[in-house]
Parts: C-alpha cells; structure tokens; sequence
C-alpha cells in the first residue's frame, strides 16, 4: 500500500502468497472447503458424541440396576409385597 498499490493488487499479491485462506471471504473450491464446512463438520461430529456418551451413560445405569434375587431379598427385609 505504501508503494501506491491498489487494494485489489494488494489482495491479489497476499492471495498468490498465502492462498485464499487469508481473505475474510474465501472462494468456495476444493481447496478451501475445509474452511466453509470444516466448523459444521465439528459441530455435528460434537453432537454425534455427546449422544454417544448419553446414549451409553443411560445402558451403563440400566447393567447396574439390582439383581432379581437381592430386590426380593430387598423387599422381604422391608417387609414390601409386590407379589400379591
């Protein structure tokens, strides 16, 4: 810019330097794809394993629900009848 160059001869010097990931706005084309879609992609990879980790959070409590034997055992000792 000091030289008295453009803003679009500027841009274009720091484009064919850098590539097009220096511009606010980068064209869509394959090389910058990763730039338009990359922060969807985490976004959804994100939430795909927070229900992942629900998902299995919930089975693990489900395995680790008392026996058959010992709530009997429980509910004799209580003195609850739910068989009857």
């Amino acid at each position: 810019m000091r030289a008295g160059k453009s803003d679009a001869q500027v841009i274009d010097y720091l484009t064919q330097r850098y590539g097009d990931f220096v511009r606010y706005k980068p064209p869509l084309k394959p090389a910058t794809w990763l730039l338009w879609f990359g922060p969807f992609a985490l976004l959804i990879g994100a939430a795909w394993g927070f229900y992942v980790f629900l998902k299995r959070r919930g089975a693990k409590t489900a395995e680790d629900a008392m026996p058959e034997e010992e709530r009997r055992r429980v509910e004799a000792l209580l003195g609850i009848d739910n068989h009857g």
